[in-house]
């Protein structure tokens, strides 16, 4: 966590076996935008009904089956599909909302697994001074299909990733997608 009225940033909370380094594939995006705030990202990061207005790599979204169903809470289990593999079977490990103001950030993460594929999905939002706001996602990956994925030029993950974050700033600032990285490249992506 950092300290408020400093200029240290927050931290991903690795599970020792996705520490980024000692898996098959890692990514890893942020952006900072100025005259946002980590409570206008986080309404739209934890819940998933929102996810498809904003970002253009995820289909066949299956919500959490609970009373506070569709904000993802720690323990919630939901789906979706992204990167075309199938819709892989979610748990949601952490889930805080930010707090007021520099120094309490919000923390959104969930181990995706489908066959030999897991996955570890972490977010961290957080208020900076000056008006600004952080947003960081990284992705550990387990299994074959993750190596090439590393490989690959120009890598996809890196891109899709990239439009989550650049989506979720649009939709927090009520603008359209428009075009996105992956569209760029001539990837696959919902229109």
């Amino acid at each position: 966590m950092a300290a408020p009225n400093s200029n240290t940033l927050s931290a991903i909370t690795w599970p020792t076996k996705f520490l980024p380094g000692t898996t098959d594939n890692f990514v890893s995006n942020e952006v900072i935008a100025k005259n946002l705030s980590a409570s206008q990202i986080w309404a739209l990061l934890s819940d998933i009904s929102k996810w498809e207005s904003y970002y253009k790599n995820c289909t066949q979204i299956t919500p959490p089956k609970s009373d506070h169903s569709p904000s993802l809470r720690k323990g919630d289990n939901f789906s979706f599909s992204t990167f075309g593999f199938p819709p892989l079977d979610s748990t949601v490990q952490e889930s805080v909302a930010p707090g007021d103001g520099p120094g309490q950030p919000g923390r959104l993460a969930w181990t995706a697994a489908q066959g030999d594929l897991v996955i570890y999905h972490a977010w961290l939002v957080e208020d900076l001074e000056g008006g600004r706001v952080r947003i960081l996602t990284q992705e550990s990956q387990i299994g074959e299909p993750f190596v090439e994925m590393s490989e690959a030029k120009p890598n996809k993950m890196l891109l899709g990733h990239q439009d989550w974050l650049d989506g979720l700033v649009k939709a927090a600032r009520g603008q359209s997608i428009g075009a996105t990285n992956l569209g760029s490249v001539g990837a696959w992506e919902r229109s």
